[in-house]
């Protein structure tokens, strides 16, 4: 087998179905098999599901188990030698695994690949970024990759805004496309389960490059990455969630000055954009922009326990 391609589905549905629908008309030339988890949706139709498609398994939680763990149960099953983690959301418009995969064969197989990801238009969306630290944690937090977008200094997402042709490598690839050696996943053992929802593939590929491992983005391999769906409904469960995830990285990964520091300007950050948010959305009688303000004072209160005490 190629390729094993997990996903993981929560009340997205109608997207699943467009994704498979993508899957099995673009994908040519190789194995694969589908291994879908369904975390706890309140509508699935598991029998059509497996009527439509063949070669799909599927396992059903009885509860959200969060995106790590539902990960790992899909890998658990995997029998690829590279395993794609792709999101309910997204949309292939092109032979892009195949394409993928003859580019991690080139590159002795150890290897991290994502693609670029877009919108429903097709405009460009993030699709990579650096691994957080203490300065690209102020820039971020302080607006300045906002002024200075294709700056290396001030953006960590500067990689997004430059016109990119060849392969390069990267710190992070978006978790909603992750090619990955399945070898090496189990060098790992999976994904670290106690991130629930975010920070999740950052942590991944942080000790996958620590291991020695390397991290490619193909910008010319693009599929369309509709983003948020099973979030977009509930802004609080996502403003949260993202929150703890950036936290418990700084848990596990930094300590002393540098876990202080990054701590004292995330929250710097959020306090100015309750402030901003707040007065925009007064201005401009926008409730969805003042709610955001108060979600992001919110979060001011939100420290999730460190579980990373003996790692």
């Amino acid at each position: 087998m190629d390729v094993s391609i997990v996903i993981i589905n929560y009340n997205s549905t109608d997207y699943l179905l467009k994704c498979l629908d993508s899957i099995f008309r673009f994908t040519k030339e190789i194995s694969f098999e589908v291994i879908i988890v369904d975390n706890a949706s309140k509508v699935f139709d598991e029998k059509f599901i497996l009527s439509k498609y063949q070669g799909i398994r599927i396992i059903k939680n009885e509860q959200n188990v969060g995106f790590a763990k539902a990960n790992n149960q899909g890998f658990n099953l995997a029998n690829g030698k590279y395993t794609l983690f792709l999101n309910n959301d997204t949309i292939l418009i092109e032979n892009t695994i195949k394409n993928v995969f003859d580019f991690a064969e080139k590159y002795n197989h150890d290897v991290f690949v994502g693609c670029q990801l877009l919108n429903s238009d097709y405009s460009k969306q993030e699709s990579v970024v650096e691994f957080p630290n203490v300065w690209n944690g102020f820039t971020e937090n302080f607006f300045l990759y906002k002024i200075f977008p294709q700056s290396k200094i001030f953006n960590k997402y500067y990689q997004n805004e430059i016109e990119l042709t060849n392969p390069i490598e990267v710190d992070v690839i978006k978790g909603a496309f992750m090619f990955c050696s399945s070898e090496s996943i189990r060098k790992l053992n999976g994904f670290d389960e106690r991130f629930f929802f975010y920070s999740e593939e950052t942590d991944l590929c942080f000790r996958f490059k620590k291991n020695g491992g390397k991290i490619y983005f193909l910008p010319k391999e693009k599929l369309i990455h509709f983003g948020g769906v099973s979030t977009d409904n509930n802004l609080w469960f996502k403003f949260k969630n993202q929150t703890i995830g950036k936290i418990q990285f700084y848990q596990k990964h930094f300590n002393g000055f540098r876990f202080i520091a990054i701590l004292i300007i995330h929250f710097c950050g959020l306090f100015l954009r309750g402030i901003l948010f707040s007065i925009i959305g007064l201005l401009t009688f926008n409730k969805s922009v003042f709610l955001k303000g108060f979600y992001f004072f919110k979060q001011l209160f939100v420290y999730p326990k460190n579980l990373f005490c003996e790692s």
